[in-house]
């Protein structure tokens, strides 16, 4: 259940990064927004991980900042296989990465809940 929230969160934020960053251009429909969003939410479960282990040392280096390069990466690498997706810029991918990354803490995405126990 918490993929499926997962899968809508990216897609609502695909779609305000979309609207809100000139340079980032969404063509599809609304069902290519949910795949782009499935997409998106499976790079982050199986590549980010990886990528976080190999520049271990960078992110401790630059204090955090690092990741945001990678969350770049991870976002031109849903460009490139998502064809309804244009990005073009560097700071369009910034800002992008910015908006998705908002939403998803603003929707409680990505947080483990506590549980109670009785």
């Amino acid at each position: 259940m918490r993929f499926i929230i997962q899968i809508f969160s990216n897609a609502l934020a695909i779609f305000l990064a979309a609207y809100l960053v000139p340079d980032i251009v969404f063509t599809g429909d609304i069902l290519t927004l949910f795949i782009a969003g499935l997409v998106l939410g499976l790079i982050n479960f199986f590549i980010r991980p990886i990528l976080k282990i190999i520049s271990a040392p960078l992110i401790i280096l630059t204090l955090g900042l690092f990741t945001v390069i990678i969350n770049m990466f991870l976002l031109w690498i849903l460009s490139y296989l998502i064809p309804e997706l244009v990005i073009s810029g560097f700071w369009s991918y910034f800002w992008g990465v910015l908006i998705i990354s908002l939403v998803n803490i603003f929707l409680g995405v990505g947080r483990k809940k506590k549980e109670k126990i009785a």
